[in-house]
């Protein structure tokens, strides 16, 4: 299994200038890949222009989405963003999508939540076609059995959300179920992702009440996200093992914490 990680680019506050030298540390470090997320409203960097300022900086990691909330924007902005950062990374992009779960950043898109599976179906027709021969991989994401659908009839795999290994194996089982239902040949790709923040007390302690405010509109439920945290070596060392014992092909690890030291901590972890 290949280990990524996301840029912080979603961590409120975060520079541009921060977010080069966390891509420059990621290109020198054990990593495969370089994600990132997706929100309208919060204090973040667009996901696609983030990818854009980086792209410079790395010459090996693939970059990807995990996960661009689709029906934010038109199926055309997506194709042009996509192959504007294609280009600009000699081919590296991995493009996942999904519906998103929060109605708020659709409110400030101004754009009808109610419509965004109908406008998620239709970007997936329209998107092979908008984006040519040169089209990156496209995995899509979501709980739903109609993700799981959509992601076996329009897309090369599956990315999971996040959670215990035991919750990725059962999406994942869910994924290669549709696969086989559309009679796709081969397997699909099955991406996860894992939040992570390393160093001390109060290290961590930021790490989880950023968890708390980001997962807040979960209600109750957003202490159990904060559990899953993972503040210890032996912790990510047992989340790596137990996803690639599921058959995960990528799994990327998400800071909660915006210092570039966090990318020299997982370095660390991950060779020891």
């Amino acid at each position: 299994m290949r280990v990524g990680i996301a840029l912080p680019n979603v961590i409120p506050g975060t520079t541009d200038e921060a977010l080069v030298e966390w891509a420059r540390r990621a290109e020198g470090g054990p990593f495969t890949s370089l994600g990132v997320l997706d929100r309208r409203a919060w204090d973040t960097a667009d996901p696609m222009e983030t990818l854009l300022t980086v792209a410079p900086e790395t010459r090996r990691l693939t970059l990807a989405t995990t996960v661009v909330v689709a029906p934010l924007r038109s199926a055309e902005q997506l194709a042009k963003e996509a192959a504007e950062v294609q280009a600009a990374s000699g081919g590296r992009l991995v493009l996942g999508l999904s519906v998103g779960a929060r109605a708020e950043d659709y409110e400030a898109a101004g754009i009808d939540p109610r419509i965004r599976g109908r406008r998620f179906d239709e970007q997936l027709v329209a998107l092979p076609e908008l984006l040519g021969e040169d089209a990156p991989p496209v995995l899509v994401g979501g709980a739903a059995d109609l993700a799981f659908a959509r992601m076996a009839r329009f897309s090369s795999g599956y990315v999971h959300g996040g959670g215990p290994p035991r919750a990725f194996a059962g999406a994942a089982l869910r994924a290669r179920a549709a696969w086989a239902d559309f009679a796709r040949p081969g397997k699909p790709l099955l991406w996860g992702q894992s939040y992570f923040a390393l160093g001390d007390d109060e290290t961590v302690e930021r790490g989880r009440a950023y968890m708390r405010e980001y997962y807040g509109f979960t209600g109750p439920f957003v202490e159990r996200i904060v559990e899953g945290l993972l503040t210890t070596p032996q912790g990510i060392a047992q989340q790596v093992r137990g996803y690639a014992e599921e058959g995960c092909d990528e799994l990327v690890m998400v800071p909660c914490i915006a210092d570039a030291g966090q990318v020299d901590r997982l370095a660390e972890v991950l060779a020891g």
